[in-house]
């Protein structure tokens, strides 16, 4: 608002405002691309989080997040939900499994806390139960991994 009252300061003849006037612009700009870039690094992160965490968001980040980040994570979530549907024949394909590239299709899982029932694809069910050990298909478990459910055993 200074700027402008200035700049028709300047227009009726003063003209020792003009370096102010150049100065206060180049700072709003500047100002505005670090605000840009603030916002841009901050979307990276949620889009981030979805690949990280799935679907839903932990408690925890979703209470620092601003309500209209959360819309932007949950029209993401959907909008990648219709792509991974679109693609990969009849069931679609989950890309966000297998996000580092798996060095066997198995492995050996611990089970942190009580969980419930687990389908696999032959059609069995397996009950998660706290420190229960399984060796199960890296695709399925993986997500569980993520959230905390399981842990990966390394022998």
């Amino acid at each position: 608002e200074r700027n402008q009252a200035d700049v028709s300061e300047a227009k009726a003849g003063r003209t020792d405002l003009i370096f102010l006037i150049r100065f206060r612009h180049c700072c709003l700009l500047r100002n505005q691309r670090c605000l840009l870039a603030y916002l841009y690094d901050r979307l990276l992160r949620i889009r981030a989080l979805r690949w990280e965490y799935g679907s839903v968001l932990p408690s925890a980040i979703q209470f620092h997040m601003a309500a209209e980040e959360v819309e932007w994570f949950n029209r993401y979530k959907k909008s990648l939900a219709t792509y991974m549907r679109s693609v990969g024949g009849e069931e679609g394909l989950d890309l966000t499994q297998d996000i580092k590239p798996p060095k066997s299709l198995y492995i050996e899982v611990r089970c942190l806390r009580d969980h419930g029932e687990f389908e696999v694809d032959d059609g069995t069910t397996i009950l998660l139960k706290k420190n229960s050990q399984h060796f199960l298909p890296r695709w399925k478990c993986e997500q569980l991994i993520r959230q905390g459910v399981l842990e990966h055993v390394l022998s």
